[in-house]
């Protein structure tokens, strides 16, 4: 008997495919939304932003803080609730500061002498011993031993060595001390100058201990990154204090004179360079190392080359 071959085809079984939802703007964005809620919960840092500036429970050294810029930095500091180390030469002058930032409500205490015979390390030693904590070191000690009135080539020797000590030197060992007793998230700032990013004619020791502060700024900020200390600068422009009148000779024609010469019309003051500082020393500025700040209303090389063809023009 023979089996007729089967006619009927064999037959498969479709399986229906996903249907994905169609990828638009609006759920891509509430997936972002949905991320960034899981953020806030997590990273609480992401709001209250004015808290960031705050700077209670912290200490910080400012040498230099008699007068000027430095005075300027430590008043601002206590401001925002950091307690300070008061230093400088000149004990009246450390005492007047000191008493500016306990009127603020903070707690200061004073270390006369200069720098570059107490030592760093001695101020640090002080900082930890009234405070308990060391976290932002100012490095503002500086200036020139002379009026601007020398080239380079005319420098003697122990002028620009002693330039390079005071200007360079001490930020050095300020930093050495500061980052062997700082806990994570430590801060280090040098105030440079302008004058340390060009080159500039009769303040060329200063100039170069300057530059050199930057480059510096750099290297630490790179070496202690590992610490998660952070280490930047923040260059002064034309700011008329004591020091500033130990370099040039500044009457009221000269001073309106330099006031042109900047974008925003006015010479800086103390205030100016501290705010920097704050931004600097608080966490609002925790992601940010191994910069240079310049504050100086415009003023940069450039811009007074091009004042001065502005004014030959005229």
């Amino acid at each position: 008997m023979t089996l007729a071959p089967c006619s009927a085809k064999s037959s498969t079984v479709a399986l229906p495919k996903p249907v994905l939802p169609p990828i638009t703007t609006l759920t891509l964005f509430s997936s972002l939304c949905f991320a960034v809620s899981i953020g806030l919960e997590r990273n609480l840092s992401l709001v209250n932003t004015l808290k960031k500036f705050q700077l209670e429970n912290k200490a910080a050294v400012v040498t230099g803080s008699g007068q000027g810029i430095g005075r300027g930095i430590a008043v601002a500091l206590a401001d925002v609730g950091a307690s300070l180390v008061i230093n400088a030469r000149r004990e009246k002058d450390v005492k007047e500061t000191a008493q500016m930032v306990r009127d603020l409500g903070s707690k200061a205490i004073e270390v006369v002498g200069d720098i570059r015979e107490i030592g760093s390390e001695s101020i640090g030693d002080a900082c930890i011993e009234a405070f308990g904590t060391l976290d932002i070191w100012v490095n503002n000690v500086g200036g020139t031993d002379e009026k601007r009135n020398r080239t380079l080539l005319d420098t003697p020797d122990e002028i620009f060595s002693s330039q390079l000590d005071l200007n360079l030197t001490t930020a050095f060992q300020g930093a050495k001390a500061a980052a062997n007793r700082m806990p994570q998230g430590g801060c280090i700032i040098n105030i440079s100058s302008g004058a340390g990013m060009r080159g500039s004619a009769f303040t060329g020791p200063y100039a170069a201990a300057k530059a050199g502060m930057l480059n510096m700024t750099e290297t630490l900020a790179l070496e202690l990154a590992e610490k998660n200390i952070r280490v930047n600068a923040v260059s002064p422009g034309p700011v008329i204090t004591e020091a500033y009148q130990e370099m040039v000779d500044v009457n009221e024609e000269k001073a309106r004179e330099i006031a042109a010469s900047i974008p925003l019309g006015r010479l800086g003051t103390p205030e100016d360079i501290a705010t920097a500082v704050v931004f600097l020393s608080s966490d609002a500025s925790s992601w940010i190392t191994g910069q240079n700040i310049l504050v100086s209303g415009g003023r940069t090389h450039r811009t007074v080359q091009y004042q001065d063809e502005k004014s030959t023009d005229n």
